[in-house]
């Protein structure tokens, strides 16, 4: 496969996934932001958004006051945002057209019916759309596009590429809503184990699906332990950190062997993967979560360099 062909339909992968990630982080930002504060110093629960999403400057400097409707704007509208839902799906079309011979022709329907629907939804009035109305129908239409992938699409390494992409943004984006409850924390630690602390956690727990998903596994009370576990180490759960990195090594292995030799991706991912494997809650906590989930970011960044350097710069893959 040509390069600038892997290299698309990668891209393709990682931006229709951030589009769904980016719709539930504005939803979680909402619901949060209905929770009244009842201990003084927190941070807004819109900036946590923003810090964990990577797009706090961006926004800061274009809109200033992190309010709801500027959010909205910011993360589902905002063609200037090159991870809004928006652009994110635009780009994720585009990335499809160019390749559009190495796609079936309901995964290309999928992408361009969202995106025309889009069109359509950028012209309706704000006031008339609410938060999760937006957030249903990115899912949604994330969900067509998917489900036309694996039903239609050959497994070869363009089926390979693609999935390396879902898998290495997903990756990144469980990480980042973990992410929003160490900004939520900010600057007063002090509720930690509260009634707040508790009702935040269900809320990220929701605003990623994952709720029943939650209870099936573990049951009883809802914890920030429990949740990390869910979220981070159990390989039954589809959206956690081990999940997607053993996923991508499943894919970075299929197209070592299809290409007749392994890459420095390949290995990292591994590395990654074991350790992940070996890791133990309470090594998360005691190094804190926000530091490994800088850690885990950047060692996902890292993979995703050198899939780039080993597959998608330079002459034919």
């Amino acid at each position: 496969m040509l390069s600038r062909t892997a290299d698309n339909l990668y891209w393709m992968g990682r931006y229709m996934e951030r589009a769904e990630t980016m719709a539930r982080l504005l939803h979680v930002g909402a619901r949060m932001n209905l929770i009244p504060d009842t201990v003084d110093g927190f941070r807004s629960e819109w900036v946590s958004i923003l810090q964990a999403s990577g797009t706090f400057a961006a926004f800061d400097k274009k809109y200033g006051e992190p309010v709801e409707r500027n959010l909205v704007s910011h993360l589902f509208f905002d063609r200037d945002n090159p991870s809004s839902v928006a652009a994110c799906i635009a780009t994720a079309r585009e990335n499809a057209r160019i390749v559009r011979t190495a796609l079936s022709a309901p995964v290309w329907d999928a992408l361009n019916e969202a995106y025309q629907e889009l069109k359509e939804l950028e012209r309706t009035p704000r006031s008339e759309i609410s938060i999760t109305a937006l957030t249903e129908w990115t899912a949604r239409h994330h969900a067509l596009a998917s489900g036309a992938l694996e039903s239609t699409l050959l497994r070869n390494d363009g089926y390979d590429f693609v999935h390396l992409g879902f898998d290495l943004e997903r990756a990144d984006n469980t990480a980042r809503f973990l992410d929003v409850k160490y900004y939520v924390l900010l600057p007063d630690a002090g509720f930690v184990g509260s009634g707040l602390d508790n009702v935040q956690w269900q809320t990220l727990l929701r605003g990623m699906q994952m709720h029943r998903a939650f209870h099936w596994a573990y049951g009883g009370e809802v914890t920030a332990a429990k949740i990390a576990d869910l979220l981070i180490l159990n390989p039954a759960c589809p959206r956690s950190l081990l999940t997607a990195v053993e996923e991508a090594v499943k894919h970075l292995d299929r197209l070592a062997k299809s290409y007749g030799k392994s890459s420095p991706a390949q290995s990292a991912a591994q590395k990654l993967l074991n350790e992940l494997s070996q890791t133990q809650l309470d090594d998360i906590f005691d190094e804190g979560l926000h530091d490994f989930l800088d850690r885990f970011k950047g060692n996902v960044a890292e993979i995703g360099t050198q899939v780039s350097e080993t597959y998608l710069i330079g002459a034919a893959a």
